[in-house]
């Protein structure tokens, strides 16, 4: 992927957030890591998201975490997400939000439990709650790396959620499940104890969704 294409994906993906209603005013941000160029290219901080263009996305240096070549500062989550895509294998797309629901579970310190095939279906898993972390060193970066599951996405208590994928669009769409399966689960409580769903049936789910579902491309 060129630079040009990897300033376009992560910028689609920044753009999208506040339409998706995952976050409000500047809160948030989307990044994504090209390791042929050694790129990572982020949200800069504070800036409109319907004012954002591929061009004011602010590359970094992925060995260094130095900024290359723009003077608009990056987020202030830039630390974190260099530290994820240091440690997880794999990840090319990282999102950020305080999306309502999925931050209420955060805030309770609570996971998001796996009650529903559609958290099967996309996480495999629960969707655990890390430890709260503060932002200004590596403690929140390793109190994700401590309690994550096969998720592509984590709760931060007291703070909001952590998605990744092997794009930016994939961590966008984990972003986005995990906010709507919070809801789900927040309406279910008001009814009554949601069910878990058995481990071997879940585990047939998530093996469905990630083996058979969509369209292949063609040979």
């Amino acid at each position: 992927m060129s630079v040009v294409e990897l300033r376009e994906v992560v910028c689609e993906a920044n753009r999208r957030l506040p339409l998706a209603g995952l976050v409000t005013m500047h809160s948030g941000n989307a990044s994504g890591f090209d390791p042929e160029s050694g790129l990572v290219v982020i949200k800069p901080s504070g800036v409109d998201y319907e004012k954002l263009t591929p061009e004011m996305l602010v590359e970094v240096d992925f060995a260094t975490g130095r900024v290359t070549g723009s003077k608009l500062r990056p987020s202030v989550d830039l630390p974190h997400h260099l530290f994820l895509y240091r440690h997880l294998e794999g990840v090319r797309g990282i999102v950020h939000t305080h999306s309502n629901y999925a931050t209420a579970f955060a805030a309770c310190h609570l996971p998001i439990p796996l009650c529903l095939t559609a958290i099967a279906d996309e996480f495999g898993s629960e969707i655990p709650c890390a430890d709260f972390a503060e932002c200004d060193d590596e403690s929140l970066g390793r109190s994700i790396l401590a309690a994550r599951t096969r998720a592509p996405a984590i709760l931060l208590a007291n703070h909001g959620v952590f998605a990744w994928g092997p794009s930016a669009a994939a961590a966008f769409k984990a972003a986005v499940m995990t906010e709507d399966v919070a809801k789900t689960v927040h309406l279910s409580l008001q009814i009554g104890q949601p069910q878990m769903l058995p481990i071997e049936a879940a585990e047939k789910y998530h093996t469905r969704y990630h083996t058979r579902y969509g369209q292949k491309k063609a040979a």
